[in-house]
């Protein structure tokens, strides 16, 4: 838990950090204050997470003397359309909520966003985060925005079902395989599957596990999904749909609820469903996490798919270096110890303490030398290649067949997509 000593202990120094700011990476933008201490203005299309992100301000308050004013959007769409007409305004954001891949290089192509490679050197060099999520926050050798949160999409599993099958956590693919069959012999519905939004991760687990360089080669179009490397992947998954692998796509029931009464034994979800799961009414003496093996173990790190949401500054907002500097001081330890207490999941930042022991665990498992990261397929690919690939592989899962007219579809999106680009 944070003290009021810790806080103490560490505020000197970050206000040190944030007095630099106002010449951090690029000059400040138009109106701009100057100001580094105050009440910040943040828009967030995370309605729900308003009192979690509140929570922190006697603690912001007292590291760095600033407090958040929080306006929250419940409509994704709406929200989306306000961040991007205050750019054309004198109101825009010192801080707001964003995406990462594709719709956060839009904004930095135009030079919407500030620029925030000073505060990843920092964070990067004091242990903070990871290299592998710097990746995700780079465009053209330069950094924009800081991770709001990160989620690690892994398998979760209802601990009964391996119980009394005699099933152990797999720790390789051949493992994961068998332990599929062990459960489809006993009548146990190895995994949970749907045909509507979340029906990519099969997929990317798939590639990224088996070549990283296919996977990231479909995220710049290098890689066609009819490729042929696709195509024996994508007929791995087909085999194990007709090894009855998987459940009714259709179903309606709770995803978290269908884990909780046995109708699969496993769901590749992100660990933020854990809070989905104790909703449910379980706990993790009900249910257990693992990171997915790779489909190659000849692979020198394991490839975990993370989601990271992103907190952004306007470059032309007038609280740009306000904003910048509570960023900075977001990604330290006592942040996001604060947060992870309001909020939960998973923390992107190892030094963090993180009140969930088995997501501490897990957390640490992963930011460990055996596993590597790579962007989740919906931010890692261009928003209209995601949109009919997740429509296509939803189809595949309600009526598995030849993976190719699915694939088509897809690469037909990403033809004209790439050609657009030219």
């Amino acid at each position: 838990m944070i003290t009021r000593r810790k806080i103490a202990a560490a505020a000197a120094g970050l206000l040190l950090g944030t007095l630099a700011l106002a010449g951090c990476s690029g000059d400040s933008g138009s109106g701009d204050s100057g100001e580094v201490t105050g009440t910040l203005n943040f828009y967030t299309d995370k309605a729900a997470w308003k009192p979690d992100f509140e929570s922190l301000n006697e603690v912001s308050g007292e590291a760095v003397d600033i407090t958040l004013k929080t306006t929250g959007y419940s409509d994704a769409n709406q929200y989306d359309a306000f961040i991007k007409q205050s750019f054309r305004t004198d109101k825009s954001p010192g801080l707001f909520t964003w995406h990462t891949g594709d719709s956060l290089k839009q904004l930095v192509d135009e030079g919407l966003v500030a620029e925030t490679t000073d505060i990843w050197t920092k964070a990067v060099d004091e242990g903070w985060v990871s290299e592998d999520l710097r990746d995700s926050y780079t465009f053209d050798g330069k950094q924009y925005c800081v991770p709001m949160n990160i989620a690690y999409w892994i398998m979760f599993y209802n601990k009964a079902a391996f119980a009394d099958n005699g099933v152990e956590v797999p720790t390789t693919w051949d493992e994961l395989n068998a332990a599929a069959e062990t459960l489809k012999d006993a009548g146990v519905t190895p995994y949970y599957q749907t045909s509507v939004l979340f029906t990519f991760q099969w997929f990317q687990h798939l590639v990224a596990s088996t070549d990283p360089d296919l996977y990231a080669g479909l995220t710049t179009g290098e890689v066609k999904y009819t490729d042929p490397e696709i195509v024996d992947i994508m007929n791995v998954w087909l085999d194990e749909q007709k090894a009855g692998w998987f459940s009714d796509a259709g179903s309606t029931t709770d995803p978290a609820v269908g884990l909780k009464q046995g109708d699969y034994a496993m769901i590749n979800f992100g660990t933020f469903f854990a809070g989905n799961l104790e909703g449910a009414g379980m706990t993790t003496d009900d249910y257990g996490m693992f990171a997915i093996p790779a489909v190659n173990d000849s692979l020198d790190t394991t490839p975990v798919a993370v989601e990271s949401g992103p907190i952004c500054t306007a470059e032309n907002s007038k609280q740009r270096d306000l904003g910048l500097a509570y960023a900075e001081w977001w990604m330290s330890p006592d942040a996001q110890t604060a947060w992870n207490d309001a909020h939960g999941d998973v923390a992107f930042n190892p030094k963090a303490e993180v009140a969930d022991p088995a997501l501490a665990e897990l957390g640490t498992q992963i930011a460990g030398e055996d596993y590597s990261l790579y962007d989740r397929f919906f931010e890692a690919m261009p928003t209209e290649i995601v949109t009919t690939a997740i429509e296509q592989f939803g189809a595949f899962n309600a009526n598995p067949g030849d993976p190719m007219p699915f694939l088509e579809k897809i690469q037909a999106t990403a033809d004209k997509y790439w050609a657009e680009q030219e």
